[in-house]
């Protein structure tokens, strides 16, 4: 006689059903995991061409300056300040960079004005990133323009149409596995144009390391492919420093008697 109870059945089908719903359940599980897992690991590396352009127009802002270098080899490097900052989007999305080098102990005197647009590489060419150079119409109007206030600063439409005559370009590409770099690349092996100091052409290169670091090294050769001005040892180093770097060596650089002699000298060939 049937009572309506459960009785009569064996344990071991009862577990059966649900042992495999439990196992079905975890399996599911797992693949929602291990699917979500790989999604999030190819979404963080899929960096895009803006991305990398970005990340290079990051690091090439701000105040830096080659003092330790200039502590190590005093005699061919000085201790320069560099100094750059956002002016200004162009309609295809390129950044503006306002930049200036100066002396560290002459802020206000920079001897070196440019603006920098960087952008993508054009999709043909193999590399990451453009970082094109080029001269300002009123150089003067721009003097300091990253330590003034933004109202005080030309705007970014004045800032557009004050970009001149294109100077440079660099091609910058990701950095292998192992190297300090982050990107490196250089201008083409015959340069641009550039009459400085007898100069018929000049060479660039750029690397930007970790921490905001780069590293530039700029030199000018005449029609012969003598080097007639830049450093012959090796790239610039400019890394972040904080504001009070200023006085560290404020007491031996002003007492110096031939520190305008250096100076004047700084971008001719140094041995």
């Amino acid at each position: 006689m049937c009572t309506g109870s459960d009785s009569g059945l064996d344990p071991k089908s009862e577990e059966n059903p649900n042992g495999w719903d439990r196992a079905r359940g975890v399996v599911l599980k797992t693949l929602v995991l291990i699917g979500g897992a790989l999604l999030v690991r190819r979404l963080t590396k899929s960096t895009t061409r803006w991305d990398h352009a970005g990340i290079v127009a990051q690091s090439l802002s701000g105040e830096k300056f080659s003092k330790q270098q200039a502590a190590r080899d005093p005699d061919s490097y000085f201790n320069l300040r560099w100094l750059s900052c956002p002016a200004a989007d162009m309609v295809d999305g390129s950044k503006v960079l306002y930049f200036e080098q100066a002396f560290w102990r002459t802020p206000h005197k920079p001897f070196r004005q440019r603006f920098c647009i960087v952008k993508p590489c054009p999709k043909e060419m193999r590399c990451d990133v453009e970082v094109s150079t080029y001269a300002l119409r009123d150089a003067e109007e721009y003097k300091n323009f990253c330590d003034r206030p933004k109202d005080q600063r030309p705007q970014p439409e004045e800032v557009i149409g004050d970009i001149a005559e294109h100077l440079t370009t660099i091609h910058l590409k990701r950095c292998e596995r192992g190297k300090r770099c982050l990107y490196e690349g250089s201008t083409p092996a015959d340069g641009f144009p550039n009459t400085w100091n007898g100069a018929s052409y000049c060479t660039s290169e750029l690397a930007v390391l970790k921490n905001n670091e780069i590293h530039s090294w700029d030199r000018g050769y005449d029609e012969s492919g003598n080097q007639v001005w830049g450093v012959k040892g090796g790239p610039y180093e400019f890394k972040p420093a904080p504001a009070s770097s200023f006085d560290d060596l404020s007491a031996l650089m002003l007492s110096s008697p031939s520190i305008e002699k250096r100076i004047e000298g700084s971008f001719v060939i140094q041995d």
